[in-house]
């Protein structure tokens, strides 16, 4: 899952990024609404978490932008309003859901995953493959009943696949996909993270390479 945090304040920013991240999330950081914006229209993302009172543009403006122009991505909007008069003019612009601050972590990450189970296709909440199981929501994988103790990035790529039911998966669109815009798009960081997923998933082989294409279960 890809997504983008926009937020003005550093520390808070940095914190829910880190956050994100340790649920394997790939999370890019805009720090207004121009870039934020600007960040969108380049990079596909799942979910959009937006501040609603962004510098140089603002988060209502930015809001009706993505509506418009993108109205398959979804817009969780923050805001330090609480009235409801607040959530029904952010709904009414287009937001998708609407989190008052201050609020709990685990809350935000399970919003953030119910909006981006509502993109595309509805999919199951525990995804299977085979022998394999995995549990987006609590970050669990099993193979064979054996837990697998999967880093981020691996977990990730392995949601990936799985998603994919069978369809093969470029190694750009994983690094889309799984990685932020930080990933160096020349380095060989994907094939390294689906050799030690191999390693982890054990015999017999679960990922199979596609020379000149990617990768599919």
């Amino acid at each position: 899952m890809r997504v983008l945090l926009a937020e003005d304040e550093p520390r808070v920013a940095d914190s829910i990024a880190r956050g994100l991240r340790r649920h394997g999330v790939a999370v890019d950081v805009a720090g207004d609404g121009e870039g934020a914006l600007f960040r969108a229209r380049v990079h596909p993302y799942d979910v959009v978490v937006l501040d609603r009172d962004l510098p140089v543009l603002h988060g209502d403006d930015v809001c009706r932008a993505l509506n418009r122009e993108q109205p398959e991505t979804k817009v969780l909007m923050l805001t330090a309003a609480r009235g409801l008069d607040d959530l029904v003019e952010g709904l009414s612009m287009g937001a998708d859901d609407y989190l008052p601050k201050p609020f709990r972590f685990p809350e935000l990450v399970a919003r953030i995953q119910a909006l981006a189970r509502r993109n595309g296709q509805a999919q199951a909440a525990v995804l299977e493959h085979g022998d394999v199981e995995l549990d987006p929501a609590r970050r669990e994988a099993r193979r064979g009943g054996r837990d697998l103790a999967l880093s981020p990035k691996e977990f990730g790529v392995l949601e990936e696949l799985m998603r994919a039911g069978g369809a093969v998966v470029s190694a750009e669109g994983l690094l889309r996909r799984v990685w932020d815009e930080n990933a160096d798009p020349f380095t060989n960081t994907v094939r390294m993270t689906v050799m030690t997923l191999r390693r982890k998933l054990g015999d017999p082989p679960f990922v199979q390479t596609i020379p000149g294409a990617g990768y599919r279960l």
